[in-house]
């Protein structure tokens, strides 16, 4: 009887690069709107989009298996 290969599922590139798994397994994600057109922005709100947040728990078990 021959052995049947498991499909593998292929890394999302896109995804990849835009979120970071962090040591603790958690997943950092970066604000929109931070690349250009800063200038109409208020200064607090600029500083505020710099700052990483965490992805939501229930976006954690979709997007686990892209990365």
């Amino acid at each position: 009887m021959a052995k049947v290969k498991k499909n593998k599922m292929k890394t999302h590139k896109g995804t990849k690069k835009v979120l970071n798994v962090r040591k603790s397994g958690s997943i950092a994600i970066t604000h929109q709107g931070v690349l250009h057109n800063t200038g109409k922005r208020t200064s607090k709100t600029n500083r505020q989009k710099r700052n990483q947040s965490e992805l939501h728990k229930s976006d954690y078990k979709r997007i686990k298996d892209l990365i």
